[in-house]
């Protein structure tokens, strides 16, 4: 392990610490490693922000300062070549309200959402709470890579929103321009808005491969399109509550924001000022915690392909392992894994109940001790 990545295996205490991950397993010996937030500790740079104003010792009601606004610009311009403009950015105390929001927006109540399958389970709940009709868009694997077949996708004449996500939680793909123009052309097709969910676009892990906004493609896409980022998974905030919509259009940032009035809060002055710390003073940090996750992810792909009845496919990006246990001689993979002392995030949640979820963003010494409990667990079978 290099000097550089010492910090990343420290071991911290979260079992009391209100943490949601870890208080599911209180009291009882299982990892957990689902939900998706990492066990390192925020940068330093984000610390002695919060600290400085903690100490100021006031909380009033603040707005989004100038200077975030900017660098989420620039940031923009400089890591994806997307040239945006400041009011495009809506600012939001999470990324789940966003994609609510998007769909109370774009849609009346009889006009319908497409979203891949599997997906993030806050996609569908997100129509279902609207009382939107949903159409599922099956993701297929494809040469070793997750991809949503869009050909595949039967799309009713009154659906107007199409839910994305890139890069694609699970599976972890990262997508190419010529697969994102595929989806333009759907959309321009089908007369649909693209809700793109862009969380993960600085976990790229696959150093070949590029994380490119929907939004940038052309102008078409960029006013068809609303882009949600956030911080919160980059540098492990998402306790503070900060995301962004971009919104290029005029007429859909009015819709998105006239359903937001009076419901969705502004995000909290805290989450500010760690978003701010985040992406202005941390990008040493999170290139030395990519390099610990390919470390884990380069693991994982020879530890669980070695192991009877798993399959684990390329990760391009994020720090979510998507297992195929389809072929593991048991009735519920997740139940097994937890009985064994590991908990994932069963692939029911995802539509796919023959997977699990697994989040590598841990210590090394955690990591070893989950791979143990699994091969463990297999070799126990028959």
């Amino acid at each position: 392990m290099s000097e550089d990545l010492h910090l990343f295996d420290q071991h911290i205490d979260r079992t009391r610490s209100n943490s949601i991950k870890w208080k599911k397993y209180q009291g009882r010996d299982i990892l957990p490693m689902w939900v998706a937030d990492s066990d390192f500790k925020v940068p330093d740079a984000i610390s002695g922000a919060l600290h400085r104003h903690v100490d100021h010792g006031i909380f009033g009601y603040g707005s989004a300062p100038a200077s975030l606004t900017e660098l989420i610009v620039e940031r923009m311009a400089e890591r994806y070549h997307w040239h945006i403009k400041p009011e495009w950015i809506v600012y939001l105390p999470g990324l789940v309200s966003g994609l609510n929001l998007a769909v109370r927006a774009c849609t009346d109540s009889h006009e319908g959402v497409i979203t891949p399958a599997p997906i993030y389970p806050k996609f569908v709940t997100a129509a279902k709470f609207a009382q939107r009709p949903l159409t599922l868009s099956p993701v297929k694997l494809q040469h070793e890579r997750w991809l949503t077949d869009l050909e595949a996708t039967e799309v009713p004449d009154d659906s107007k929103l199409m839910l994305f996500c890139n890069p694609l939680n699970p599976g972890g793909t990262v997508h190419t321009r010529s697969e994102l123009n595929t989806l333009h052309r759907f959309a321009k097709k089908h007369d649909l808005i693209v809700c793109s969910d862009e969380v993960h676009c600085d976990l790229i892990l696959d150093e070949e491969a590029h994380h490119i906004p929907f939004a940038s493609l052309d102008e078409d896409a960029a006013q068809r399109s609303i882009t949600l980022i956030a911080p919160s998974k980059t540098f492990n905030i998402a306790g503070l509550g900060a995301a962004m919509a971009i919104i290029p259009s005029f007429e859909l940032r009015r819709r998105f924001n006239r359903v937001r009035a009076g419901i969705v809060p502004d995000m909290n002055v805290l989450a500010y000022t760690a978003a701010e710390a985040a992406y202005r003073d941390c990008q040493p940090w999170l290139t030395q915690q990519l390099n610990y996750l390919r470390q884990h992810r380069d693991r994982l792909m020879k530890e669980i392909n070695a192991m009877p009845g798993l399959k684990l496919h390329p990760i391009e990006a994020t720090y979510l392992a998507w297992i195929d246990a389809s072929e593991l001689p048991v009735e519920n993979p997740h139940a097994f894994f937890e009985a064994a002392g590991v908990g994932f995030s069963p692939g029911a949640d995802f539509g796919h109940p023959g997977f699990i979820r697994m989040n590598f963003a841990c210590t090394t010494d955690t990591l070893t001790l989950a791979i143990d409990r699994m091969r463990h667990a297999i070799e126990s079978i028959g």
